[in-house]
């Protein structure tokens, strides 16, 4: 019935409906792009000449990002000046709510121009802030990070310090983010704390037997995966509502004794003996409502805490791995499901690779 209909294309037009948008719009779509095509917008009209002085989100972003590049450093040469240039140049008026720079290379030389992007970042009140970047660990000791306005950190392969993020002087922090970090620090003490993720990081304290301590009572979700050193000791988290936790072959919380007898209250092996009295993770996640916990056998770290008998009031949905249906008993699955009295899904990935 539609044969031999025209559809006639709808008329073209010289308008320029984008630039008849609001300023306001515009610097918000500017916001999503990297700083550098942001910046290259002013030669498109005469209304768009000075807009990315305005954006609120500024990502910086080198051409070879997520490429390890070779020893010749000269391509992000001309980045750093571009920043410094841009950060001169915006309006100071404006806050900034997004930094993210993301390198495919950093060195120590370039430190300083790393401090005065995150210190002109933190005096336009900042609220996120990214910083990642491939290579060594890049030491971040002199850099001291404190702000009432700062809401989210994500650090990638960097080195921290007691001095670098002042947890007392960020009272909005609300996310916290660290991937195969170097984490020297002791404490982690946040009221505001509700995300807390530490991936494929090295635990490093100048005192080698020290764990550190995380005290984050209003945490909703807690991620820890791939860690390398002892795990962390957490308090009470009475508000978390989800917890993945995987404790792999990278550990140092590992039984000597695993292969033979395991270890007794009397003759535990040097590193079993270091075990706090109370306990290190379980009775601090135990409210949540959906767990992850996957272990390999011979760390110890669950089933000591297993022994102070944590009561699973909450969780609802539970993932769990082989650790916990070891022969002859299955014990300590048995002790989880007893102490579980709401668990409504559980799952049991018995071939997994931690």
């Amino acid at each position: 019935m539609f044969q031999g209909m025209l559809i006639s294309p709808p008329p073209v037009s010289g308008a320029d409906r984008i630039s008849a948008l609001t300023d306001n719009v515009l610097q918000d779509i500017l916001s999503l792009l990297p700083a550098q095509e942001a910046v290259r917008t002013c030669v498109l009209a005469r209304s768009w000449r000075h807009l990315w002085r305005s954006i609120t989100s500024l990502r910086i972003l080198s051409p070879n990002t997520w490429y390890i590049l070779s020893k010749d450093p000269e391509p992000a040469r001309d980045l750093w000046k571009f920043v410094d240039n841009l950060l001169n140049l915006r309006d100071k008026r404006t806050e900034l709510h997004t930094l993210e720079i993301k390198f495919g290379q950093f060195s120590e030389e370039d430190l300083p121009y790393l401090s005065l992007w995150i210190r002109s970042a933190v005096m336009c009140k900042v609220s996120s802030l990214t910083f990642h970047h491939i290579g060594p660990y890049l030491c971040l000791d002199g850099l001291h990070l404190a702000s009432r306005h700062l809401r989210t950190v994500d650090l990638a392969s960097v080195a921290l310090e007691d001095s670098f993020l002042d947890f007392a002087s960020c009272p909005a922090l609300e996310d916290f983010k660290l991937h195969e970090c170097k984490i020297c620090f002791l404490g982690i003490s946040s009221t505001s704390l509700k995300h807390l993720s530490i991936t494929g990081c090295i635990f490093c304290p100048h005192d080698s037997r020290r764990r550190l301590h995380v005290s984050a009572p209003s945490l909703a979700s807690l991620k820890l995966d791939g860690l390398i050193g002892i795990a962390p000791i957490f308090e009470n988290m009475l508000l978390l509502e989800m917890a993945c936790v995987s404790l792999g072959d990278q550990g140092a919380d590992f039984c000597c004794n695993h292969f033979k007898s395991g270890c007794g209250a009397d003759n535990a092996c040097p590193t079993c003996a270091d075990y706090p009295g109370d306990y290190v993770l379980l009775a601090a996640i135990s409210s949540a409502r959906h767990l992850e916990l996957i272990s390999k056998p011979e760390n110890f770290i669950f089933a000591r805490d297993l022994e102070h008998r944590p009561i699973f009031s909450n969780v609802k949905t539970l993932l769990l791995n082989e650790y916990w249906c070891e022969a002859p008993d299955c014990g300590r699955l048995a002790c989880v499901l007893k102490n579980s009295p709401v668990l409504e899904k559980l799952t049991l990935e018995l071939f997994s690779e931690v």
